[in-house]
């Protein structure tokens, strides 16, 4: 019989930043051909159900540690890389052509696509005939994908529905894109 003082106490459970290390250890493995695909699934598998974090030190128990110049290069690597895809993102962003942005004071929402009604008619195959619609709410522009098959895009992300946009922002109607101004 346990008194009301006594209880049982468990191991904690791994937590979230443990079994991110362990899956990037993982991966990591995978890429340098340490782990076959079929054993890389296996371990992920084990890694997000794990209970106990010694579950999670078993998974890569027999991979190779990296030295800490290996990661201290990768590392370096790693970052100048990110640099230059951050520096070509802002490079071609400030050759994009720029599309101005409606007066703050027009009712009406301007609409975008290859139909001639549209009040931004961009003639171009991956266009929808009524792409988007850009209107002001509240103070804030919002851009609305109005069904196109293309897609409508701001700063590289699908637009799903409507966005919040400014000036500065890229905004993507099918393969065209253009730089927000404002008026």
């Amino acid at each position: 019989m346990t008194s009301s003082f006594e209880f049982h106490t468990y191991a904690p459970r791994p937590s979230d930043a443990e079994r991110d290390l362990v899956l990037k250890a993982l991966r990591d493995g995978v890429a340098l051909g340490r782990l076959t695909h079929d054993t890389f699934v296996r371990r992920m598998e084990v890694a997000l159900t794990a209970r106990r974090s010694d579950e999670l030190v078993a998974l890569t128990a027999d991979l190779p540690r990296e030295s800490r110049w290996s990661k201290l290069l990768f590392g370096t690597v790693e970052a100048v890389s990110g640099f230059t895809v951050r520096l070509r993102g802002a490079w071609q962003a400030e050759r994009l052509p720029k599309l101005m942005l409606p007066h703050p004071g027009d009712p009406y929402p301007l609409r975008i696509g290859r139909d001639p009604s549209s009040g931004l008619r961009l003639n171009h195959e991956t266009v929808s005939r009524v792409h988007a619609e850009l209107s002001r709410q509240g103070g804030l522009w919002v851009l609305r994908d109005l069904g196109s098959t293309n897609g409508t895009t701001v700063n590289g992300r699908r637009v799903i529905g409507a966005a919040v946009i400014r000036e500065g922002d890229q905004v993507g109607f099918g393969r065209t894109a253009y730089r927000l101004v404002q008026g």
